[in-house]
Order: C-alpha cells, then sequence, then structure tokens
C-alpha cells in the first residue's frame, strides 16, 4: 500500500506529495516531500493527528513505518541507493544500508525488512538488521513491485516472475524458500497485495480489467472480479480489509472499486427451488459450451461498492479500515489530500465522502467544512461491525497468530513478536540511548559488506565469495542495530569502520 516516485506523474500532473504509504495495519499515514517527511494517525474521522515530521532528509521517495511504532525507514532522492532505519521519538538513526541500484520499494513486518531492487530483493532479520537472502536475476522490475504479508509467522514474499506475462512468484520469507509460482494473468503484473493473514494473495495486471485472489500457499484460484470492460486503465493499488471480506481497488481514473469476498461453499450447491434460480443454473451451465472469455466474464463478479473521486490522473492508493468503529474506506492522493469515504458493509452501493484532509497544512476550515457530510452516515454502521476502534495501545482486528482471520478478535501488537524485541517497550526497541548507527555497503552481485566497527577493533573475518545469499555461505554476525552492545569500551562509529568481504 504504498506509491512512490517510481510509480511516475501521470499525464504531466503536478504533484504535491512525492511518496506515500499506509503502514500495516491502517492505522497510519506516511508521506513524503521534497522537504522532508510526515506521519499521520487515523484513529479519527474529524480531525487528522499529526505524530512525526522531520526536514533532515530532503526530497524523500520512500518512508514506510512498522506498525504504530517508532521505527520508520526512509529513502531519499539525493541518496536512492541507501536506506535509512531511524527512531523518530528519540531522533536517532539505527542503521543504514548501501545498494548496487536504485531502492525501489521497501516493505516491513514485524519479523522481516524486504528491499526491492529492480533486478534483486534482499531480506533482512528486523530484529538485528541482519541480511538474511538474496534473490538475485529477477526479472526486471523497475517499478519495485513486491508484497510482504505482515504475518510474521510466515512472512511470504510475492514478486513479478516475469516482465511480459502475469507470473506470481510465492517466496517465503520465513523459511528462505520459493514456495510456488502463480500463473495469474496473461499480462504484465501492476499491482498485488496479501491479507491480513498472508492466507491470501490479490493480483491485477497492466490491463486493469480484472482482479484475481488466489489462496497461499498453495495458488489455487479462489476468486475473479471484473473491474470494467469499456477501457484499459492503470491499478495504483490494491488492499484487503483487515477482516479479509473486502477487498478494494484503485486506479488512474475516478472510481475506486470494492469487492465482496464471499465465503466459498464446501458443500455441493443445493437444487434450485424456484424457477429463476433454476434458469440461472441452467445459464451457468450453458457457459460450458461458449468461448472461454464470454464464460469467464460471466463467471465474474462485479464490484459489490464504490467510491466516486473528483479527479483522475493522480496517483492514489486506497485502503480499508476501522476508524472509531465504523468500516472507511480511504484513498490518499499525490495531490496532497486524504479522503475518507463510509461504507455500508451489508448492502455497499456507492460509498459516500464524509471528509477531505489537507496533508500539507495548507487546508482550509472552510475547505474541510465543505466535505463534511456526516448528516448523512447511517446510524446503523455500529450494529453492523463488532470491532472496537484503535486505542492508545495499538491493536490490530481480526488477527491470529495462526494464520486465521477471526472476526471480533482484538490482540495487542505486543503480542505478535517473539523473542526479546518489544514493539511497545521504548527501552529495547529500537536501541537504547548511546547506540550509534552502522553503516552496512552491499556490492552489486557479490556477498554482502558489513561496516562492523571502528578499524582499531582488530582484523575482521572476509565472507565467502559467491552464493546467492548468506543461507550460501558464513557470514559474520552483525551486532544487533537494535540493542545496544558495546565492544570494548567504545560504541560502534558510522565514521570509523572497516569494510568486511571486498
Amino acid at each position: 500500500m504504498e506509491a512512490g516516485a517510481a510509480d511516475g506523474p501521470s499525464g504531466g500532473v503536478e504533484e504535491a506529495l512525492s511518496c506515500f504509504s499506509f503502514n500495516q495495519d491502517c492505522t497510519s499515514l506516511a508521506i513524503g516531500t521534497k522537504s522532508g517527511y510526515k506521519l499521520f494517525s487515523l484513529s479519527s474521522v474529524e480531525q487528522l493527528d499529526p505524530v512525526h515530521g522531520s526536514n533532515d532528509i530532503p526530497d524523500v521517495c520512500i518512508v514506510e513505518r512498522l506498525f504504530s511504532s517508532s521505527l520508520v525507514v526512509v529513502v531519499s532522492h539525493a541518496k536512492p541507493r541507501q536506506m535509512n532505519v531511524y527512531h523518530f521519538k528519540k531522533g536517532t538513526e539505527i542503521c543504514s544500508y548501501s545498494y548496487s541500484s536504485n531502492v525501489l520499494s521497501i516493505r516491513l513486518n514485524r519479523q522481516r525488512l524486504l528491499v526491492c531492487l529492480e533486478e534483486s530483493i534482499y531480506i533482512h532479520n528486523i530484529k538485528d538488521m541482519k541480511l538474511l537472502k538474496t534473490i538475485l536475476d529477477i526479472p526486471p522490475n523497475p517499478t519495485g513491485l513486491c508484497a510482504l504479508s505482515i504475518n510474521h509467522s510466515n512472512s511470504y514474499v510475492a514478486y513479478p516472475g516475469s516482465r511480459t506475462t502475469g507470473e506470481i512468484v510465492l517466496y517465503d520469507g520465513h523459511a528462505l524458500k520459493t514456495v510456488c509460482t502463480i500463473a495469474a494473468h496473461e499480462g504484465a503484473l501492476a499491482a498485488i497485495a496479501f491479507n491480513a493473514s498472508g492466507s491470501r494473495l490479490a493480483s491485477a495486471s497492466e490491463k486493469g480489467t480484472v482482479i484475481r485472489v488466489f489462496s497461499v500457499p498453495d495458488g489455487q484460484k479462489l476468486y475473479e472480479f471484473r473491474r470494467g470492460m469499456k477501457r484499459y486503465v492503470t491499478i495504483s493499488s490494491l488492499a484487503f480489509s483487515m477482516d479479509s471480506q473486502l477487498l478494494c481497488a484503485s486506479s488512474n481514473t475516478e472510481t475506486v472499486h470494492i469487492f465482496k469476498l464471499e465465503h466459498l461453499a464446501n458443500s455441493q450447491p443445493e437444487e434450485p427451488s424456484t424457477w429463476t434460480s433454476y434458469m440461472g443454473k441452467m445459464l451457468m451451465a450453458a457457459t460450458n459450451y461458449l468461448p472461454t472469455q464470454v464464460s469467464d466474464m460471466m463467471n465474474q463478479d462485479r464490484a459489490f461498492a464504490t467510491g466516486r473521486l473528483g479527479f483522475s490522473g493522480h496517483r492514489n492508493i486506497c485502503t480499508l479500515s476501522t476508524i472509531q468503529k465504523l468500516p472507511r474506506l480511504l484513498v490518499a492522493s499525490s495531490s496532497g489530500h486524504l479522503y475518507i469515504y463510509s461504507l455500508d458493509p451489508q448492502d455497499g452501493g456507492d460509498c459516500v465522502l464524509i471528509k477531505t484532509h489537507s496533508l500539507l497544512g495548507s487546508g482550509t476550515a472552510d475547505e474541510n467544512k465543505e466535505n463534511d457530510l456526516r448528516a448523512s452516515l447511517p446510524q446503523s454502521y455500529a450494529a453492523t461491525v463488532a470491532r472496537p476502534s484503535p486505542s492508545a495501545a495499538s491493536t490490530v482486528p481480526g488477527y491470529s497468530e495462526d494464520g486465521g482471520a477471526l472476526r471480533g478478535e482484538v490482540i495487542p501488537e505486543h503480542e505478535f513478536a517473539t523473542g526479546p524485541v518489544c514493539l511497545d517497550d521504548e527501552n529495547e526497541f529500537p536501541p537504547k540511548e548511546g547506540f550509534l548507527p552502522v553503516r552496512v555497503p552491499i556490492p552489486e552481485r557479490a556477498s554482502p559488506e558489513r561496516s562492523l566497527g571502528p578499524s582499531n577493533f582488530g582484523a575482521a573475518p572476509v565472507c565467502g565469495a559467491g552464493g546467492r545469499g548468506l543461507g550460501d555461505h558464513q557470514t559474520p554476525a552483525l551486532p544487533s542495530c537494535l540493542q545496544a552492545e558495546r565492544w570494548g569500551s567504545r560504541w560502534a562509529s558510522a565514521s570509523q569502520c572497516t569494510r568486511i568481504g571486498a
């Protein structure tokens, strides 16, 4: 759920934001501009609460926040090959990595940090920032298209397996091995996204007419939705609701489509009881004798709900979130605005725009009043949504550790992490005061080079040559970037470092 500079401007439209992204549980929005970046909380419809802003890094092209923690990852146009990880509440840099080519996208969950370049993907362990695997020789991926499941118990990764066809490679980021390949579309991929539990994967091609949903990890097609037939569009984002019941898709047009993922029936369908249902069954049976393209169109489901935008041509991303116990459709645009729509989870239909927020602080009170349509909100929504609203202690509704999606269940974020890392504890994550950043440059198509500390610490071992990742050869352990560790009587320094594995 990110839009960055790699996507490029649309039709020469002037854009206020260089990048923007929702965090993993859709409780926060991050934006990047020429002057820096900002983080906002999405806990209220009426007010957009700023969480943090920084002008230390100008011309930001990627900014990603890890859930509701203080960890944020930033890449700038000035140094497009360098990834910086910060603890924004303490104002400290945790670490910095340099790569062989431009960083096109970043993906995060509680176990893995994914860095996507045009022809390679780097997988880091987020607890100590150790590089675990390098996936080399992937098909050219100029937009950095990839997806990472937010369920850290599997950490599935998806990325294009072909530049010309819609093949998806499904990779297990926890076991560090390829799971399968999915022949999703005939044309090249435009968007992919996992649901919260990592059990489903949605995809769209560059044509933008058909959206498909596959089961994970076996890659079986579960659903097929038709966005439209009249024209090809560019799908800019796909996003599941946290309970995996809805899927939204935005594009370069003025319409956001929302599809409903009905429960799949395991049993055989019942015999038709009425004349209408009998005729429907006969029509479905007749599709077996029609050309494939015609039968596919008849079997494809249509949009359950739609949101109408007041513009087209701007880059945008959409997501489905629950704010103050009510379901909302959120759309962020490169024009510098966040649009919030009401959504009827039972009947669907047209989503109503209830609030427009300026993300650059230039919006006036009159502008917000003009777009405030609170009086049209159906009061019955509260009865249809059982999940509680986000509280001060950040929670993720509908998520379970076993990979399921249980409606109504709320699990605190600190229960997600295993081991010594506790994301809600400022004293443990990110690092304690006094720890200075560790810079780790990574050369092109070679074993990773690490900057581990001052040169007077003594000679460090050299990584073995060759291999496609750290799992293929021995590598010196990288000291934890997320915990304070003392080497002798001095701290590791970013300015005094020894390069390893030349």
